[in-house]
């Protein structure tokens, strides 16, 4: 017989920041309808399926939308904000480093790292 905890299971958003302070990108993909789901969570907003594993990200996606956030240079100057559409086919927020914050451009193909932002593991991209 299976011995039943008093924990329960970290959820979804648990899961998703113990692979990123672990260094690794993961999206969630539905075991019924095969579909890439982002941000994680229980239910596939496709199909409603509840059979969601965790699988590497391809890191590949491409810039669907960008902004530039005014910042004063004491505050550590301007910075992007960007949707990402990822080759999975699911869209997330993040920002594009290593080039000037107003280069950044629709279109652009990226690929994804994990590092610090502002102290905490996140995924961002980069040209």
């Amino acid at each position: 017989m299976a011995e039943i905890s008093d924990t329960p299971a970290p959820g979804p958003m648990a899961q998703w920041h113990g692979h990123l302070a672990a260094g690794r990108f993961m999206l969630q993909r539905c075991g019924a309808c095969q579909g890439a789901v982002f941000p994680p969570r229980r239910l596939c907003p496709t199909c409603a399926g509840t059979e969601l594993a965790w699988e590497p990200a391809s890191g590949r996606g491409t810039v669907h939308a960008v902004t530039v956030v005014a910042r004063s240079p004491d505050k550590g100057g301007p910075y992007n904000v960007v949707l990402v559409d990822l080759e999975e086919g699911v869209r997330m927020l993040s920002r594009v480093l290593e080039v000037p914050p107003e280069e950044v451009r629709i279109g652009d193909a990226v690929r994804a790292r994990v590092q610090p932002l502002a102290g905490e593991p996140a995924v961002v991209f980069a040209p």
